[in-house]
């Protein structure tokens, strides 16, 4: 298969919410040292998936009220379900996530 040949990818969100502990979403304090190892590895496996390119954006608010959130590339919702499964933060049962189709329509410089 080429690249010519390979389907395009589509653009998908994910957005976190503390599973059981909404406390997670807004105090630092409220994070056990199990949980901090968990963060460690949510941490390298979106770095490892922005420099692959298929992170397009993550980050959460700054205010504790507001979402978390990934917008990423994958070539079907079945791919793009197993990528958000296999986030840490997911897979360890801190956060639940829900997946939603994305489309970026206006982006700009940083």
């Amino acid at each position: 298969m080429t690249a010519a040949d390979e389907p395009a990818a589509s653009q998908y969100l994910y957005g976190f919410f503390p599973n059981n502990r909404p406390e997670l979403a807004n105090d630092p304090d409220a994070w056990t040292k199990a949980d901090e190892v968990v963060i460690e590895r949510h941490h390298a496996y979106l770095e490892r998936a922005t420099a692959a390119g298929t992170v397009l954006l993550a980050g959460r608010s700054q205010d504790g009220v507001g979402p978390a959130i990934v917008i990423f590339r994958a070539v079907s919702e079945e791919e793009a379900r197993s990528f958000m499964e296999n986030d840490p933060f997911v897979r360890e049962g801190l956060f639940r996530a829900a997946l939603h189709p994305f489309r970026a329509a206006f982006v700009g410089d940083p």
